[in-house]
């Protein structure tokens, strides 16, 4: 097993190097690793439905699709990774209890009175203190997991603060728990550096055959690659969401207008006002009907057409908020 360093902090680089390394190792691998602070959404989700958008925009915090499934998790300095990658019998690959085992036993050495439970958590009295998931490819299974150690769950919290029932999808929706620092229930002074350190030795000293090996100028460029093709892009974060509709309002002649917004593939397929109210949004339709539904597009469109919805009551910065 290589046991790979780490050093990285860049969530595009680091979700882009699982799967580099799930596809192009044949080895089995093992990781700790750090993002600064970002949001990461699962394969399956509705990224707007998952976040809160214009909290996420205001502290420019990066939001990153990871080919896993599950839930949305926030990501910061206090919050600690691991990630397996490991080989094995197909139809045998997806096992949470097996890969948690070894974090549980680190963290039941401290005190900690960790726990597996649930479908996929790790929790302390009650408190989720990780979340994990898991991607098969091939004969290969990409099993990761966060360890909140010392995060700041406020700013956690305001980041995947999201309003679901304004959407309508098929996506995956994620659950949220009550969730804890693992600093919470440490009564000695331990560095997230000294628990990743209690980490790796014990996945060394329980595994034979281990080495600890550094990405190569190999290794990093394919890995940019990934970041450049796909983890990097609108395309992947945001546009490969499942087909949805978003209920918001529209201020437009001194009314508040009920209106439904129609997304598929990341474009913008429709607009329909809610109630029999008799106005005319069809100036609306001309403009965003096959647009991206994304932010900083749709923010250049409207004020490349500031005349002409003015001229049709509306307030540009307005609109833009609408839309999301």
């Amino acid at each position: 097993m290589l046991i790979i360093k780490r050093p990285q902090t860049d969530p595009y680089f680091n979700i882009a190097a699982e799967e580099y390394l799930l596809k192009q190792m044949d080895e089995d691998c093992f990781m700790v690793w750090q993002n600064e602070p970002s949001i990461i959404v699962g394969k399956h989700q509705n990224t707007l439905a998952e976040i809160n958008y214009s909290f996420a925009k205001e502290n420019n915090i990066p939001v990153v699709r990871r080919i896993t499934g599950g839930g949305t998790v926030f990501h910061d300095l206090g919050n600690l990774n691991f990630t397996f990658i490991s080989s094995g019998e197909k139809g045998k690959l997806v096992n949470f209890k097996k890969f948690t085992q070894p974090i549980i036993e680190v963290l039941n050495q401290m005190g900690i009175p960790a726990r597996f439970e649930g479908k996929n958590d790790l929790r302390v009295n009650g408190l989720k203190i990780s979340g994990n998931a898991e991607h098969v490819y091939k004969n290969k299974v990409l099993h990761h997991g966060t360890l909140l150690f010392s995060a700041d769950l406020n700013f956690l919290k305001q980041a995947i603060k999201s309003v679901p029932e304004r959407f309508q999808d098929k996506a995956v929706q994620s659950v949220r728990s009550k969730v804890a620092n693992i600093t919470d229930f440490i009564e000695s002074d331990i560095s997230i550096i000294t628990l990743n350190e209690k980490i790796k030795n014990h996945i060394k000293a329980n595994n034979t055959e281990t080495s600890e090996y550094s990405f190569t100028v190999k290794d990093i460029a394919g890995i940019n690659n990934l970041v450049k093709e796909k983890y990097s892009t609108w395309q992947w974060n945001f546009g490969y969401s499942p087909a949805y509709m978003f209920e918001t309002k529209l201020h437009l002649y001194k009314e508040t207008i009920p209106v439904e917004i129609f997304v598929k593939n990341g474009f913008i397929e429709n607009i329909k006002i809610q109630d029999n109210k008799p106005i005319n949004i069809d100036f609306l339709k001309k403009l965003v009907i096959g647009e991206h539904h994304v932010y900083n597009s749709l923010e250049l469109l409207f004020f490349r057409h500031s005349d002409y919805l003015k001229e049709n009551g509306v307030n540009v910065k307005h609109l833009v908020d609408f839309m999301f």
